[in-house]
């Protein structure tokens, strides 16, 4: 439900009762298909604020062209129609008849067991910084303004310019002599931590986690494309790249030439009689530089927006300093009101990745709560009979379809129609305004019985997101949806051909040509269904693997949890407490003591894993537990199989009791070590053994660590002398309130270098650190009680497991999700599930949440009895088959084998539950024994035939 906002909620846990307020849309979305005609005549304008206002939008629009719903929204402060009454053109031109001007706000009330808030946030706004002067120098922009700029879809189509906020085809006087002196910028800053990390120009005391990677994105794109000539320099306190492959990444930007200038800039100041920027500032040594850019980019934070404030205060959810939902490490996605689940930025800052972890792990926490209910509202589809099309002659209807000016407006539609009427096996053929729309479809089905079509051709936008909708158009007729061909002349042709219309009609007829000839040979494909096994099998019993657990027990579901060691708990029973000071130890109590008492929850301790067969829904894995050997069934598998701290090779560690590591120094904590409180001096070393080159990558938890126990450390002897060495203090998100304390208690930080890190010595029984200060540029010794040493989270690198699942690892030993942003929790293997620091190194809070998403992933394949795989999938012909196993060793995803027994027995033969239908194994077989279902070689070159013909 767009354009609403909830204005008050009653009830509790299982039973809320939510008030909604609707604002009116003025167009109807059931008839709306968003074929722009209304926009293109519009006359009002106001500024786009999905291109941060550097262009002005119609009255009537989309906010940008992947909304959903992709329908219309009519501004009401700015139509004619609506303001003075006059004009309405949007309602005369709009061949849908969808435009209602007599709309009205409305009053809702909804039912609901339990509410996930996920508000997002709003870039800081940095007007209030008039040393930056933002608002009066035009080459002073935000980094979202410059991500629009960056986009080929932006106000510049990704030309970088200055004078951003000049149109690229001015018309007025104005903005024609401002155009004149714009220019392609030569030299361009970034100034990390505006709005963020900062208590003088406003209270944003945290950082907002996600500016340093996007400052680095945004570098190298614009150096891709601008030039390597183009000069650019990053100014910064820390540089906070502390996610997965984010250091790598770092590493890359400064090898392509992008300076990285610790510093802080206080103020910038105009050229006169010229649009460039002067920039002062110190550098490391001390020194004034001035540097003059052409362009500066204000790295802005994140922040709650006042409205989410209100409604959070409304619902009675506690907020943190930073105006953030309260929630504590154990239960990361649970605000203070039960029931009520929170993901995204309103949790805290935080990237894509994180993010959708959090949505994954709040639908876990609203599943558990629910599940008692679920099933009961479900209704089932009705089914309509298949056709039987086998040895029928091809005969094939072709729609075209229209679609406003988004294709229309190039591509001669009714010339393409005509065509299609021409071609072999076409019975049926016509155009459609919108083929999309559910009248349309409602059309479709009743023509495809009407004329007894047994193929479809549809030529319209992209397949990607209409192909299922057609194909349910399909199965709705009687046709199997395999029957079917999608052509894109959208994206593929009147979008890229706009200003070429003869060449977009005849590449439309020739993309319409190929598809005709290729349906013509395609066959009814029947798709497997599969059983699931509504259990599930957790390897590792650390903090993530229990969760994962727990959580799908849960919502019903029987879990077998692996644990090699004899007890649970993992790396959390090492750590002393969490940077919110809940004591670790006792929450993991808890947690076991929940998890031993589940009945739905079988722990196996001492026990590893031998062997995995099978594929998703039912997988039979092999344990041993003191030589006895135990079979397990089960429908899905998360991986939770933890990692390790480094023990150091260096800083003299294990030549000294006095030299530690992190996790002694928890064990010390815990046991409340007396020796602890005598000390006069202790130094904490960070990145020992991290962000090296043996190790490129931030192990995450590092800095919080140390200075959490560098403030126990002051507690205990407010006397003591406690200094951390570090690289860059990465204390994302509120964790960098524990930072600001630290140094409030006098905590000493001191940067050092990879190339000058610090000198542990032994000096007549005293221990003596040397390191030069980055501030007086000197070499400075301390002598020391105690050395805590920062080591590195190192992976398990479990390849006997990764081989059992056929799940890669990346170059560290770490797992590789099945995406980086938008599959965090999960394979590419189907029912194979992945979460805490077997993916990559991450605090209590977070791999709590990643084990939630797990469960949560798991629950899509679990919550359904079977479950369906693609039928374009690889089939052997083993007449043909020469037995060589190419495709045995070349899949990827395991699903060529030998036949074992019968007539064929030496032959490939395809599991098509494991096949993803790639290709791979029919373009490597050297007999031609393998096809690809739907894609078979006589299809191909019937395409590439019908193209050549055309030629």
């Amino acid at each position: 439900m767009t354009l609403s906002t909830v204005v008050d909620i009653r009830g509790e846990a299982g039973n809320f009762e939510i008030d909604l307020l609707k604002k009116p849309r003025y167009v109807d979305t059931q008839l709306c298909v968003g074929c722009g005609a209304c926009a293109e005549k519009c006359p009002g304008k106001a500024p786009d604020g999905y291109n941060m206002g550097l262009i002005d939008r119609k009255a009537i629009y989309v906010e940008y062209p992947q909304a959903v719903p992709l329908k219309y929204v009519i501004d009401p402060d700015i139509c004619l129609k609506l303001t003075k009454d006059k004009c309405g053109t949007c309602e005369e031109v709009c061949p849908a008849k969808a435009i209602n001007y007599g709309d009205k706000e409305e009053r809702l009330t909804l039912k609901a067991g339990s509410l996930i808030l996920s508000p997002g946030f709003k870039p800081y706004d940095p007007s209030i910084f008039d040393n930056y002067q933002y608002t009066s120098l035009p080459n002073v922009v935000t980094s979202m303004e410059f991500e629009r700029i960056l986009s080929a879809s932006g106000p510049t189509g990704g030309h970088i310019l200055t004078l951003p906020q000049v149109p690229v085809n001015p018309k007025k006087k104005k903005d024609r002599i401002l155009a004149e002196r714009k220019k392609e910028p030569k030299k361009i800053a970034w100034f990390q931590c505006v709005g963020s990390r900062d208590m003088n120009k406003c209270d944003n005391r945290y950082c907002s986690s996600v500016c340093c990677m996007y400052a680095i994105k945004e570098a190298l794109i614009a150096k891709e494309h601008a030039g390597d000539d183009l000069d650019c320099a990053i100014f910064y306190m820390d540089m906070r790249t502390h996610g997965k492959d984010f250091e790598r990444y770092y590493d890359r930007a400064k090898k392509s030439g992008i300076r990285f200038v610790r510093s802080r800039v206080h103020t910038i100041d105009p050229i006169p009689d010229s649009d460039d920027l002067r920039v002062s500032y110190i550098s490391d040594n001390g020194e004034m530089i001035q540097e003059v850019f052409e362009m500066v980019v204000l790295s802005v934070g994140l922040e709650t927006p006042p409205e989410t404030v209100e409604m959070a205060n409304m619902m009675g959810i506690d907020l943190t300093e930073g105006n953030f939902a309260y929630t504590n490490t154990f239960s990361p996605v649970e605000t203070s009101r039960r029931g009520i689940f929170v993901a995204g930025a309103f949790q805290g800052p935080k990237d894509i990745p994180q993010s959708v972890v959090d949505s994954s792990a709040a639908a876990a926490g609203a599943g558990a709560l629910l599940s008692s209910a679920r099933d009961t509202m479900t209704k089932a589809e009705e089914s309509v009979a298949e056709t039987n099309v086998l040895g029928e002659p091809p005969r094939i209807g072709v729609f075209i379809c229209k679609c406003g000016a988004n294709i229309a407006g190039v591509v001669d539609v009714p010339a393409v129609r005509d065509y299609a009427g021409t071609l072999p096996f076409v019975t049926y053929f016509t155009d459609n305004l919108y083929s999309c729309s559910q009248d349309s479809q409602d059309t479709m089905t009743s023509l495809i019985k009407e004329h007894n079509l047994n193929r479809i051709v549809v030529a319209a936008c992209t397949p990607k997101t209409h192909e299922p909708l057609f194909q349910e158009t399909l199965i709705k007729a009687g046709l199997n949806k395999y029957l079917f061909e999608m052509v894109n002349i959208r994206n593929q042709d009147s979008w890229v051909h706009k200003n070429n219309p003869d060449l977009a009609t005849q590449k439309a007829k020739d993309l319409v040509r190929m598809a005709v000839s290729k349906v013509a040979l395609m066959e009814p494909l029947q798709e497997v269904s599969l059983k699931v096994n509504q259990s599930a099998l957790v390897i590792g019993g650390g903090i993530s693997g229990l969760t994962a657990a727990r959580n799908l027990a849960d919502q019903g579901y029987d879990v077998h949890v692996v644990e090699r060691d004899a007890a649970i708990g993992g790396q959390a029973r090492k750590l002393y407490h969490t940077f919110q000071g809940e004591n670790i130890s006792e929450k993991v109590r808890v947690m076991e003591e929940a998890v031993k008492a589940n009945q739905r929850i079988h722990l196996h301790l001492n026990t590893s894993l031998e062997a995995v067969e099978g594929f998703v829904g039912n997988f039979k894995s092999t344990l041993s537990c003191s030589g006895e050997k135990t079979e397990i069934e089960h429908g899905v598998a998360v991986i939770a199989t933890g990692a390790s701290a480094l023990k150091p090779e260096e800083y003299l560690y294990g030549e000294d009791d006095r030299i530690i590591t992190s996790l002694d120094l928890d064990r010390m904590l815990m046991d409340s070590d007396p020796g602890l409180a005598k000390m006069n001096s202790a130094v904490f070393i960070q990145c020992v053994g991290s962000r090296e080159p043996q190790r490129p990558y931030c192990s995450r938890v590092c800095c919080t660590h140390s200075i959490d126990n560098a403030l126990v450390l002051k507690e205990m002897n407010p006397k003591m002398d406690v200094y951390i060495l570090y690289r860059d203090i990465r204390a994302y998100g509120e964790r960098e309130y524990s930072y600001q304390k630290a140094r409030e208690a006098g905590v000493i930080f001191i940067r050092y270098d990879l190339d000058a890190k610090p000198v542990v010595a032994i000096k007549d029984g005293s221990l003596v650190i040397q390191v030069k200060d980055h501030v007086l540029g000197l070499p400075v010794e301390i002598e020391a009680d105690l050395v805590t040493l920062a080591s590195a989270i190192v992976p398990n690198r479990d390849e006997k497991l990764a081989n059992f699942f056929k799940v890669p690892m990346n170059e560290d030993g770490f797992f590789v999700e099945r995406h980086a942003k938008l599959g965090p929790s999960e394979f590419a293997t189907d029912g194979v599930f992945l979460c805490g620091l077997a993916h990559y190194p991450k605090p209590i809070d977070e791999s709590i949440a990643h084990g939630m998403a797990a469960a949560s992933r798991a629950v899509t394949l679990l919550s359904r009895e079977t479950v369906k795989t693609s039928a374009n999938v690889a089939l052997v012909n083993p007449g043909v088959c020469s037995s060589c196993g190419v495709c045995v060793s070349i899949c990827p995803y395991s699903a060529p084998s030998f036949v074992k027994e019968g007539r064929f027995a030496g032959k490939a033969e395809i599991n098509p539950v494991l096949c993803k239908g790639c290709g791979l194994c029919v373009a490597s077989c050297r007999s031609g024994a393998l096809h690809l279902k739907g894609f078979d070689t006589n299809q191909i070159f019937a395409q590439i035939t019908a193209l050549v013909d055309a030629a």
